[in-house]
């Protein structure tokens, strides 16, 4: 029997391959259904308009949070969830038909956040924006946004440490921004929390945040950040579901927009580079892994994102690729 620290980097293996494997099914019906959110994706401005809105909205939570508007951050996040994951079901069935199971991924995260609901409602919802997301940026927005992220993600983990703020909120909200690694199969996140609730109910928000770090960190961008407790000392972990969807959609965007011939394999579509993108960004989450299990923090993306780039310019040169035509510039030059 592995060691239950090695079983939780498989459980967060299979979830990112789940966002990656289903954004890359997602991708022809959603391209077929008319769903590409800008008119040009190679426009690179598209990248900088999503940075300014991952800016403005992490502003926004941070501000909420600090003016205990916690319950309207839930909602929002809930009925994106819904949202996204009626995208995800409409490629399965009518719009209408995809309602009903929408409405069961909200209302499930509202009567009964229990870790496995959050995990099935993230991984939707990150396959759904992954997909989304990659139809409509093309090469070189896509490689512009995950180098940004990288270092955004460094600077805001390992500098100014408002992803940590940001984390601390998320948190206590159950929500499918952060996935949850449990360690045993009789983990339960709502036990958990409500043992921390009883166990000192004068506590400070400092000692909230040591408490909470004993379980690991994990934010929109960023995963096990803070927490220098190592990995078999605690019940589960955390990682942020952003972690698993920027690079994801360098692998969708490859897909879609790469000149590189398809490969034969079922159900999804896929070529060289799509799939060297895939296996860089999870050599990236082993690598960090490896280091989360010895209790040594660090932010995702910056491995993540420079495994999948990396894995992705490989994939290019070896299918016979330009590194111009790679990158999306041969168009400007």
């Amino acid at each position: 029997m592995f060691p239950r620290e090695y079983r939780g980097v498989a459980f967060v293996v299979g979830l990112f391959l789940a966002v990656q494997l289903g954004a890359l099914a997602l991708v022809p019906e959603f391209a077929e259904s008319g769903y590409q959110a800008v008119e040009n994706p190679d426009d690179p401005t598209n990248s900088v308009v999503y940075v300014l809105a991952i800016l403005v909205m992490t502003g926004v939570m941070l501000a909420a949070f600090k003016y205990n508007f916690d319950g309207a951050v839930r909602l929002l996040i809930v009925g994106t969830s819904a949202w996204l994951s009626w995208y995800v079901f409409s490629a399965l069935v009518s719009p209408l038909a995809a309602a009903v199971p929408a409405a069961a991924v909200g209302v499930g995260l509202l009567v009964y956040p229990e870790w496995y609901v959050i995990d099935t409602a993230g991984a939707l919802m990150g396959a759904g924006a992954a997909g989304l997301f990659g139809i409509s940026f093309g090469l070189l927005p896509a490689l512009i946004l995950l180098v940004f992220l990288a270092v955004y993600d460094a600077i805001s983990v390992y500098g100014t440490e408002h992803m940590l703020s940001l984390a601390e909120g998320v948190m206590d909200l159950n929500i499918p921004v952060v996935l949850v690694i449990p360690l045993s199969l009789s983990y339960s996140l709502l036990d958990d929390g409500d043992e921390e609730g009883e166990s000192d109910p004068d506590e400070t928000d400092d000692s909230a945040t040591a408490d909470g770090d004993e379980a690991g960190e994990g934010d929109s961008d960023d995963a096990d950040v803070s927490d220098p407790t190592p990995i078999e000392e605690r019940d589960a972990f955390f990682i942020g579901l952003g972690d698993a969807v920027i690079p994801a959609v360098l692998v969708a965007s490859a897909a879609t927009f790469s000149p590189a011939a398809g490969l034969a394999v079922p159900l999804i579509g896929i070529n060289l580079p799509a799939l060297l993108a895939m296996v860089g960004s999870l050599a990236g989450l082993l690598v960090l892994m490896s280091w989360v299990i010895k209790g040594r923090p660090h932010a995702g993306l910056p491995l993540l994102n420079g495994g999948a780039v990396g894995g992705y310019l490989i994939g290019s040169v070896v299918a016979g690729i330009p590194l111009a035509d790679a990158m999306g510039l041969a168009g400007f030059l």
